[in-house]
């Protein structure tokens, strides 16, 4: 299949490229290679992805109308894989705008190119953090979502209202993913595995929030960018049981499909920090602070749909993910 995948030079967006690659798919990996994080890391995942046949890389921005449209009547996409967007819960505090122009701007040009341009199926990134105030554990997607605690996750709320919107009335088929926190090799440097490994290597201390009390559904990126390979192979169809009476969040009588990917298994902050002291050799000095503006307590991802629907199986535990980071993170800075 000829493949679009956007955010290609982001953590999941490179993952996920490289197994539709290896596997034989034609990729189109659009990126902005924006500045929000070190533009150099983005350029050397690129590099990897372009040492393998089959993947053409296109700069563009996806709020930039006319060249979306331009992208999507030249390249007559199968599927597309939607990862693009501007991440981070802290900085949709100060920078709330940066967020309207990215996730909603830029996914209603992704919509209306697959509208426009036939696409068979749209698999788009959302996020665990639309539960938001919620806390019955695990987070299931037949929960209400209405309470953000983050411009951010309300931003991916919207882009989930409006997948909605596309495929009750252009039957655009969608499913949306929401990620519970990744983690893994070439992973994102405001994360906090990266932040935490960068500074015990420097001897400085880190910043643990909620005082390490909270708990995460860690989810290792290989087996993430698996699960959106899966989810996208299966194509979003109607719920002919949904009931009006009773909406369901995470179906409809459209082609509206809505899952949960993490680990299912939350992991307390203090148990990540001694695994990665362990790989690392080196102890962390802890700066313990209170839970962060927009944060949410703990994590946890019901995956039995995703599951069920698309066989996706999550197999890599805390502590095999951290030393494969560690790996990498070393060979990565030993060389730079």
């Amino acid at each position: 299949m000829k493949i679009l995948v956007t955010g290609a030079a982001g953590f999941i967006g490179y993952h996920t490229a490289k197994i539709m690659l290896d596997r034989g798919d034609e990729v189109v990996g659009l990126d902005n290679l924006n500045d929000y994080y070190d533009v150099r890391l983005k350029l050397a995942r690129l590099d990897q992805l372009k040492t393998r046949p089959g993947f053409k890389f296109v700069k563009l921005d996806l709020a930039d109308r006319g060249g979306m449209a331009e992208l999507f009547g030249r390249e007559k996409f199968d599927r597309v894989i939607h990862l693009a967007a501007q991440a981070g819960v802290r900085y949709s505090i100060e920078n709330p705008l940066a967020y309207v122009e990215s996730n909603v701007v830029g996914t209603a040009n992704v919509l209306e190119g697959c509208r426009h341009s036939g696409v068979e199926h749209l698999v788009y990134a959302s996020t665990s953090s639309v539960y938001g105030a919620n806390t019955k554990m695990p987070f299931s997607v037949h929960q209400n979502v209405d309470h953000p605690l983050s411009f951010y996750a309300a931003t991916k709320k919207a882009n989930e209202l409006m997948a909605h919107t596309y495929a009750h009335l252009y039957s655009l088929p969608v499913t949306g993913l929401r990620f519970f926190t990744v983690y893994g090799p070439w992973g994102r440097p405001d994360m906090a595995l990266f932040l935490f490994t960068r500074n015990i290597l420097a001897g400085k201390p880190i910043d643990v929030f909620n005082y390490g009390h909270h708990r995460r559904d860690f989810t290792y990126v290989d087996d993430i960018a698996q699960g959106v390979v899966r989810a996208c192979d299966r194509v979003a169809t109607g719920n002919p049981d949904w009931n009006s009476d009773a909406p369901d969040p995470a179906s409809s009588k459209a082609p509206y499909r809505l899952y949960n990917i993490g680990n299912n298994e939350p992991v307390e902050l203090l148990t990540y920090i001694r695994t990665l002291e362990e790989c690392l050799g080196k102890k962390a000095e802890m700066n313990l602070l209170p839970l962060q503006a927009g944060d949410v307590p703990d994590t946890w991802a019901n995956i039995d749909e995703l599951t069920r629907d698309v066989g996706y199986t999550p197999a890599t535990p805390v502590s095999v993910g951290i030393r494969n980071f560690v790996d990498w993170y070393l060979a990565y800075y030993s060389n730079r």
